[in-house]
């Protein structure tokens, strides 16, 4: 099989010929589709990535695919099955633990860039039978990220405001999740073509941060000096204090990213006075995966999908993503 693996200790990938890996006890064989990115793996690319990974690893925690083969004791998927699979195959539910990062998908363990993947049969989900391989090869870490996020302080309720950050993959999915439980969306972004993007997808109103760089401001005027109910809150340092100054008295902030950086902060009498509560994520279990895909299901919500680069292509998958110009997500295709 051919496979993308880092070299020179994850600041480059090749391309190799493999021999495909045989299923053990409770692993699941599956023949790759589709493979998607993530902002995480450019970052580890540019050498800012601050967590673990396997340093000649085959990249990339999201895709989906055909069950090839299954190993003895497999009873959550059968050959023909059109599947995908949590990041953390382990985390099946509850809070997370650090034993779920030991096989975590593209990090720990081989992930989906290659043309075969084994997973354990507790990270499999069923696809959709609406949804498509490169649409379902979005999902496993933006889409999860967005459903936990919005519900890992208090549930989402309808009526509420949430508060979402650009047009990458997690805040396209917080939108869409957010318009299933009936929510109020605002949003800020870069550019008029983003904003229109986000208006299509059901946000009321866009704030354009080049243009007010004190979007905090426009927010609360937009909630009636209120606040939201919720932010997720992308880019962390130069996001995270005006996230804060945009939630409301009791308000929610979950941090699912660091695209500007690490640095950043809340001062603590700003939460304490505000009762502010500030949470991280990390992606989520595989209840949360199978809960947004039946909410997807019943209302036939269809991934934002930038681009779809085919296998041959995957350097500029990843040029796409370095861009930052991406609406949605990025795909590869590797088999049709």
């Amino acid at each position: 099989m051919k496979a993308i693996r880092f070299t020179n200790e994850g600041r480059s990938l090749a391309l190799n010929e493999e021999p495909i890996p045989m299923p053990g006890r409770y692993d699941v064989l599956i023949k790759v589709h589709a493979a998607s990115l993530n902002y995480r793996d450019q970052a580890i690319l540019d050498g800012e990535y601050g967590g673990p990974f396997q340093k000649t690893g085959v990249p990339l925690s999201d895709g989906a695919g055909e069950v090839f083969a299954i190993g003895e004791g497999v009873t959550r998927a059968k050959v023909g099955d059109r599947v995908s699979a949590n990041c953390h195959p382990h985390w099946i539910g509850g809070g997370n633990l650090p034993e779920y990062q030991a096989d975590s998908l593209g990090m720990a363990t081989d992930g989906w860039l290659a043309e075969y993947i084994l997973v354990h049969e507790n990270g499999i989900v069923q696809i959709p039978a609406y949804m498509s391989y490169i649409e379902a090869a979005s999902l496993l870490c933006a889409a999860v990220t967005a459903w936990t996020a919005l519900n890992l302080g208090s549930p989402l309720q309808p009526g509420q405001t949430v508060l979402v950050q650009g047009t990458g993959g997690v805040a396209l999915f917080s939108l869409q999740v957010a318009r299933m439980f009936g929510a109020r969306v605002l949003a800020i972004t870069s550019t008029d073509e983003k904003s229109e993007k986000l208006k299509e997808l059901g946000a009321e109103a866009v704030v354009n941060y080049r243009r007010y760089p004190d979007w905090e401001h426009e927010i609360l005027s937009l909630t009636g000096g209120k606040g939201v109910d919720k932010v997720v809150d992308i880019a962390g340092d130069k996001t995270i204090v005006k996230s804060a100054a945009s939630t409301r008295k009791g308000g929610d902030i979950t941090i699912v990213g660091f695209v500007s950086g690490f640095g950043g902060g809340i001062p603590p009498i700003d939460i304490l006075s505000r009762a502010l509560s500030v949470h991280g994520t990390g992606i989520g279990p595989r209840t949360n995966f199978d809960a947004l895909l039946t909410a997807m299901a019943m209302h036939k919500v269809k991934p934002v999908i930038d681009q779809v680069f085919p296998f041959a292509e995957y350097q500029a998958a990843y040029q796409r993503i370095e861009s930052g110009n991406h609406i949605g997500k990025v795909v590869i295709e590797v088999a049709n």
